[in-house]
């Protein structure tokens, strides 16, 4: 009786330190930040992943293959989406090109160019001039474009973007958020990969957390 009493014992140990071993080596306040006030999601229901980028960010550049393979495989209750930061007035630009853009239901056609014409030639697309010239070489009406690129919509839609970047305490891209909730990026993380093991890690914690 004793002997079968100790095997389980031995077992119990045993699996808690598998299921130790198995647990994600994630660390709140080394590998992500969670904000001390979350941010306002665009989403009512799942779990809402943001990257916030800028175009002509090399770093965003190299992250975006990355990212775009993790969202095909993403499950369906994560809702990703994108946020144009403007950090600096020069960004601002581009910015209000993606929210333009994604008025008209265009973006999907120049979001790609976008990011190799500013991240990847690093050309001076800094106005909604040159943005809109750009835009009607890649099938977009130009005029159109910058008609929704100089209105109030698009301004409100950047200035809400912005207002929830500088809740986040967000200074550089490409962040993720999680949630409204938490904060990751590469410095964080330790690479552009661990980035999104721990937005899957922070995913699955939501998730939980929801079900419950």
């Amino acid at each position: 009786m004793i002997g079968i009493i100790r095997n389980a014992a031995l077992s119990i140990l045993a699996m808690s330190f598998m299921v130790q071993a198995s647990a994600a080596p994630w660390e709140e306040g080394k590998h992500y930040q969670q904000l001390d006030n979350p941010v306002r999601t665009e989403s009512d229901s799942g779990v809402e992943v943001a990257e916030v980028f800028w175009y002509g960010c090399p770093h965003c550049y190299t992250f975006k293959p990355l990212v775009e393979s993790w969202v095909e495989s993403a499950p369906g209750h994560v809702n990703y989406v994108n946020i144009p930061a403007a950090l600096g007035s020069s960004w601002e630009p581009h910015a209000k090109a993606f929210y333009a853009l994604q008025a008209m239901g265009e973006l999907d056609k120049v979001h790609d160019a976008l990011f190799e014409a500013l991240a990847g030639e690093r050309r001076p697309l800094n106005s909604g001039e040159a943005l809109a010239d750009f835009v009607a070489n890649h099938g977009v009406d130009g005029e159109e474009f910058l008609k929704h690129y100089n209105s109030f919509g698009v301004n409100a839609k950047m200035q809400q973007a912005q207002a929830k970047i500088r809740g986040a305490r967000v200074t550089g891209t490409p962040t993720m958020l999680v949630n409204g909730k938490y904060r990751i990026t590469a410095s964080m993380a330790g690479s552009h990969e661990a980035v999104l093991e721990v937005v899957d890690y922070l995913v699955e914690k939501e998730r939980a957390d929801q079900n419950k």
